[in-house]
């Protein structure tokens, strides 16, 4: 592994940046990155409230580096599937994990950037981003994840027409379908999204949890399983939702 991290943290209060930098590769994922995200979100700073990932350069990530591909593939299957399951523990540490994550995405959200985008929570888009699956094109198939996360978010059809014929969607259509949350103007996603995060960072982080936590997994379950576990999520709030109702009620009393 190169002494040089490839992913840079920065603090500024409880949010945190983190930003890909490898814009000469056009922030493509090598094994290097992946670790360096496994290991920064299985022990995330215990005062983050919110975290922003955002790529160095031009480009948000243009998904896997191929290059290191050719290098390291193995006529052994089973030693190739090792990769994936590194992304896969990556993006789950994202998506079910401790903080709220919101992306910022300029230029290429291609293949394996656009897996690692569905596995935040929010999703912040310049208009200069463009999303594209071109793994059909090149012979291959998605192994990070996406054909279990993009569907949840653009339905199934979509994600086969995507990599069926390799077309790619604009910041705008990426916002009609799902794929963002929000389009602002060119080089002003990071400033956007880490307003967005300091708002985030304010509320109750058993609440941020169980809303990052839950709601994924409650929407695949069946109707009665999902009400059981929403009425299990509901009651892990405790003194903190108290003090904020509280405080709540105690604001309407002293505007009136």
């Amino acid at each position: 592994m190169s002494q040089t991290p490839l992913l840079k943290v920065e603090q500024h209060g409880p949010v945190y940046a983190l930003a890909i930098d490898r814009a000469d590769q056009r922030n493509a994922l090598n094994h290097q990155l992946i670790e360096e995200l496994i290991a920064f979100f299985a022990n995330p700073p215990t005062d983050a409230r919110a975290i922003v990932l955002h790529g160095h350069g031009e480009h948000f990530c243009a998904g896997l580096d191929l290059k290191e591909l050719l290098a390291t593939r193995s006529e052994n299957t089973i030693i190739d599937q090792r990769r994936s399951k590194a992304w896969y523990r990556a993006f789950d540490l994202i998506q079910f994990g401790e903080v709220p994550v919101i992306s910022v995405l300029q230029g290429a959200v291609v293949g394996g950037g656009l897996e690692l985008a569905a596995s935040t929570h929010v999703r912040v888009a310049e208009r200069s981003a463009f999303f594209q699956l071109p793994e059909g094109q090149r012979g291959i198939f998605v192994g990070g994840s996406g054909s279990v996360r993009i569907p949840r978010i653009i339905g199934a059809g979509r994600m086969v027409e995507m990599m069926l014929t390799g077309r790619t969607h604009d910041a705008e259509t990426g916002l009609q379908l799902g794929l963002a949350h929000y389009v602002v103007d060119n080089g002003t996603g990071l400033a956007f999204a880490m307003k967005l995060a300091a708002t985030v960072a304010t509320n109750a982080p058993m609440s941020n949890y169980a809303v990052i936590n839950g709601i994924p997994r409650i929407s695949d379950m069946g109707h009665a399983e999902g009400l059981f576990a929403e009425t299990m999520v509901a009651s892990m709030t405790g003194a903190d939702a108290s003090q904020r109702i509280t405080g709540f009620f105690e604001g309407r009393k002293a505007q009136k």
